[in-house]
Order: C-alpha cells, then structure tokens, then sequence
C-alpha cells in the first residue's frame, strides 16, 4: 500500500534499509541500514521454534546476505535487552568490526550470551544512555528514551546525509511508568519539526483499540489474588519482564509473604537487575527454591519461567509435579501474567490442565487484570505517527496482516503527507537517492540453531540431513497402555544410518530396558501427554547416545497408545 511517490535528491550517498527479519513474524527483528559502504544493524533478534521443529533451540535470520553482500559490519545498536532484539549477536559477531551500542541493563543481559558461545566482548560493548550520541562513520545515531515491560528501552534516531530515520523500538506511552522515566515525547515531536525520511514503527498491537494500560494497572489485580490467597501463589512471567517483578515483589513485602525464583532465566536476569539497581528486593524478602518447602504455603510467593507453556520450563515441571523443590497443592493459585503469544494457546492449555489436576486454582488476564502489554495499542501508534510526521513510512514489527493494517492507519492519519511503504523481509527499501521506492530484494529466510553447538542450518530438512549423514536415525517405537499408563510389551528400536561398533551395539542391546525405566520414572500426567512424553524419551536416548557412544543421532520417538 503506497501513497503518492516523494521525490529525493537524484545525486548522493545511496541510502538502503533493509529489514533482515521483524517483518512477517513476530521476533527476529534485525534492521540493516547501510550508508554508502557504512553497514549498521539495528537490533540482533532471535525468536524460539515452534513445536513442530523437533530439536531446534533458536530461530535467527539468515545472516548470507550480510556474509555475502555487506562483508563486515561498522556497528550494531540495540533497542532493548528482549530476545527477540538480542538473541542472534553471537551468530552476527564474527561479522561485526565496529561496537555493539546499547543501555546498561541490555549489554549485561547480552553478555552472558556472547560468554557462552566463547566471545570476549568487553572492549566491544559501549553503554550509552538516552540523549546520548554516537558517530558511525557518516552517520550519527541518537538514543531516545521509550517506555515498555523493561527497563532501560530507547529508540534511535539515525541522522545521515541523507536524511534522518526514526526506528521506534518496542514502545507504548506509559504515564506513570515504574521507573519514572517516561517516553521522551518531547524529542519526537522535536525530530518531526525539523524533518523525518523515515520512520520504522513498532506494528505489534496496532489491532487493540484505544490505549495500553500501564504496567501499574495490574496491581489492582495482582492484589486481589495476594489478598485473597490462602495457599502459595506461583506466578508465571517472562523472565525478562522486570516491571512486573518488582510489582509483584513490592505486593510480597506488603502481605508478608516470601518470594522464590524458579527457572534459570528469572533467577539470571533479576541478578543482573538488581545489581544494576533496576530491581530493588528488601533483605530477607528473596529465598532459593530449594527452601520453599520450608515455609507455610500461605507465606510464600513463587515467580517462575514457563508462561508460554515451554515444556522444560519451570512451571511445565511443577504442574506435572516433577519440580525438585516447588510443589502445588489445593489451595495454592497459578497466575499467568503474560499474553499468550499466537502458536503458543495449545501448550499454555495443557500446562493450565495439569495445574487443574493438582486442584490449584489457575488466574489468567481473561478473568482478572493481571497482565498488561508493553507495545503500544492503535491510539499510541497514530499519535506516534502525528508526533514524527515522517516523509516515509514503513511498519515493522508483526505478521503481515498487522504491518498491513497499520499502513491503512498511517495513510489516514497522515492525510496522504506520509508516503506509506509496506515491505517484508529481504525488500531493498531505498531512501537516496532518487524517490523513495522499494527497489528489489536480497535472500532472506532463517537459520536453525541447535543449541548443542552442532552449527546452524537453513532450515529443518538441512538439519536433518545433517543428522543423518553424521550420526543416522533411531526410532523408538514404544507402545503405552491408556487404561494403566505402563508399556505394553518390549519396545522396539529401528535404526538407520547409524554406525554400529561394540559400544553401539552393547547401547542398542540395552536400549528397550532403558525406555521402559524411562518411561516408569514419569509421573501419571506425564505418562498421560504423548507431547511431554515424546519430548522426554527424545531428549534421555540424545543423552545417552551422546554420553556413552559420543554420537548424536536423530531420535525420532513413535509412541503409541493401545
């Protein structure tokens, strides 16, 4: 959907964007801008597989483009520290010659990523705060601040020959913010006066009439479930939303109740909070999991990862009662305080199914305002629209039929002024010289990333001829009895492709006992979800394949029930 062509400047610098992945889906937002032969990313996002990608740990864009065509990158500047902007810099490092620009808290959250992969980043990575400027080469890129389910959040303004871009981040305008530090609504009106090419804009909730709420909005809600709890609470949130953390933290100390972290991502990033001091915990508020147990259930609170019904997520193990130290019982409350990301429904259902067979009572933000978003709804992105009033604009952020509608709203907001460009992945949109057009496309896609460090791959079928050559297949076909939930029979084991020596063959020998010990060591609700189960028959033959023979096959469970 394009409105009347804008002419530029037919001569100098050549100014091309191009979104390498945001643009279609929801997660793996990375923004090539590229002056001349100066190449700047904004935003390395990843996003995490769906079910249907049996083995895969991450999803990044496909970074040949950028090893083929651009060569070597002169910076990369983040927004903000969600893995949907972050995840891919280790994949994207060794393509980077320049700094990684971004606010405290995001460089701390992306440095434990960059230690796992081996990456020594300390002289690479560069803090800046809101109002800060860098210089690019010819380009200058300014931090302004943005409010959203984190802290520390900006939006850049890149400043070139060419003209000024605005990319918004992920952003809503909240007025009474956690931290005090609203939207610099000020600096974007500011940037609309003096002139905008073009504006990049956060579409994520352009469908939700009027405004977002604030994220002081589910305290109401929150403090209903505190007030009337007789039992535990455990309360599922993503582990980086860290607003919504210390509201909940803040309501513990009010009611007297301790509060427990369970899951690895919580526990990481409320360290890195709270010793940047964007999480503040009263001494003695914070106990480990491991001493719940310990403590009346009516005293305790438990935040835990798992909202999106992950299945090696810590709430997906209490709710099949199979976590070490946090268990559920009749009078304890689960509350889901996260939106239910699309894809997700199925499993975040099984997981709230389980929790009803423990007999806890399960709060979700159907039922009570315990949840609010972080991206700005219909009303937030025209006033954004009005504010920056650009010369182009150009929806990032969602699944097609969302940056579709909000190049219909940017047109009747902008009265035909804006020249609207709806583009997708791998689209060339070229600013300078010349009109302001899309102008052809670059390979886009995605890689697979398996998280055992076997590389990554262009897609699923690459990666499993990859196993297949390498390591070969094993299926184990394991028939379970519904009525009992025990095996029925010996499982059989068909391999292929797999190179058989003495300590293969005494594995392979052994394997049918090991899948019913497998099996016998589920609980009855595990027992009773083919999808939990399969999962967990995959990942204990990977294990053993890898520990005792040094091979990785592709382990591929058929589970019948008769």
């Amino acid at each position: 959907m394009t409105s009347t062509p804008a002419t530029l400047a037919a001569t100098g610098p050549r100014l091309d964007v191009i979104p390498l992945g945001g643009l279609g889906e929801f997660g793996m937002n990375m923004l090539l801008v590229a002056l001349d032969d100066t190449a700047i990313l904004i935003d390395t996002g990843a996003m995490f597989p769906g079910p249907e990608l049996l083995g895969v740990d991450l999803v990044i864009p496909d970074l040949g483009y950028l090893q083929e065509r651009v060569g070597h990158l002169a910076a990369v500047v983040l927004t903000h520290g969600h893995e949907d902007h972050i995840g891919a810099l280790p994949y994207v490092w060794p393509l980077l010659d320049g700094p990684v620009y971004g606010t405290p808290l995001t460089l701390a959250l992306v440095t434990p990523k960059l230690d796992e992969h081996g990456l020594d980043a300390a002289d690479r990575l560069c803090e800046v705060a809101p109002g800060d400027t860098v210089t690019v080469g010819d380009v200058t890129v300014e931090f302004i601040r943005v409010t959203h389910s984190m802290p520390d959040c900006v939006a850049v303004a890149v400043h070139t020959p060419a003209g000024t871009l605005v990319h918004t981040g992920d952003y809503k305008f909240d007025q009474t913010p956690l931290d005090g530090q609203p939207l610099d609504i000020h600096r974007f009106a500011e940037l609309g006066r003096t002139g905008v090419l073009a504006l990049f804009g956060d579409s994520t909730n352009i469908e939700r009439p009027g405004f977002t709420g604030s994220e002081l909005d589910v305290v109401d809600g929150l403090e209903e479930v505190f007030s009337s709890a007789t039992g535990k609470i455990v309360i599922a949130a993503f582990a980086s939303s860290l607003h919504r953390i210390q509201i909940i933290a803040n309501l513990a100390a009010q009611f007297g109740r301790k509060v427990a972290f369970a899951g690895r991502g919580v526990i990481q990033n409320t360290q890195i909070a709270a010793r940047l001091g964007h999480l503040r915990l009263p001494a003695g508020l914070q106990i480990r999991d491991s001493e719940v147990k310990d403590y009346p259930a009516r005293d305790v609170v438990c935040m835990a990862t798992g909202s999106q019904g992950e299945p090696l997520a810590a709430l997906s193990r209490i709710a099949i009662d199979d976590h070490r130290h946090v268990k559920l019982e009749r009078d304890d409350v689960v509350v889901f305080s996260a939106r239910a990301i699309p894809g997700n429904r199925r499993a975040i259902g099984r997981v709230m199914n389980h929790i009803a067979r423990r007999g806890a009572e399960i709060i979700h933000e159907d039922r009570k305002r315990v949840h609010v978003s972080g991206h700005g709804s219909a009303e937030e992105l025209k006033l954004m629209l009005s504010l920056v009033r650009p010369r182009f604009f150009v929806p990032i952020h969602g699944e097609y039929r969302y940056l579709a509608e909000h190049a219909r709203v940017a047109a009747r907001v902008t009265g035909g002024r804006t020249t609207v460009l709806l583009a997708e992945d791998g689209d060339v949109i070229r600013l300078a010289p010349g009109q302001g057009r899309i102008d052809g496309r670059v390979a886009t896609g995605r890689a697979l990333i398996d998280g055992t460090r076997s590389g990554e791959v262009g897609d699923e079928v690459l990666r499993h001829r990859r196993h297949l050559a390498g390591d070969g297949v094993v299926v184990p076909v394991i028939a379970i009895n519904r009525q009992e939930g025990h095996v029925e029979g010996t499982p059989d084991v068909i391999t292929r492709g797999v190179v058989v020596d003495e300590q293969t063959d005494t594995l392979l020998e052994t394997l049918p006992e090991l899948l019913v010990a497998v099996i016998d060591g589920t609980g009855p609700d595990e027992r009773s979800d083919q999808g939990l189960l399969t999962e967990r028959v995959r990942i204990e033959l990977q294990r053993l394949f890898r520990k005792q023979v040094g091979r990785r096959p592709l382990v591929l469970p058929v589970i019948m029930e008769i």
